[in-house]
């Protein structure tokens, strides 16, 4: 592992952008786990995927921490959105199913 500063050649940048995109990866995938524990318990509950409130208030904290870090807030605003999004259709996708499977079931 090298601090960005200590990248010598492209060589070095690279591999520190690959390690980092692993583990961003690795991030998202634990992300996920949540979300899918998430569309369980708001079909318990009979919970819109979409929550508002909830997404404005994740939003203002990525910003906040990536204005912390040096990090342009509306770049990670931008990437959370898009994950966002792309989270609330699936969940309302699976709670769609389940839905329409207990309808059939009766």
């Amino acid at each position: 592992t090298r601090r960005p500063e200590d990248c010598t050649d492209m060589t070095q940048v690279r591999t520190e952008i690959d390690r980092l995109d692993a583990a961003l990866v690795d991030l998202i995938a634990e992300r996920f786990g949540y979300v899918q524990q998430a569309w369980q318990l708001k079909l318990a509950v009979k919970q819109q995927a979409n929550v508002p409130w909830r997404n404005q208030q994740v939003i203002d904290r990525v910003r906040a921490r990536a204005t912390e870090r040096g990090v342009p807030p509306d770049l990670c605003e931008a990437l959370w959105r898009q994950m966002i999004g792309w989270f609330i259709q699936y969940e309302e996708e699976k709670l769609r199913n389940e839905l329409e499977a207990k309808a059939r079931q009766g």
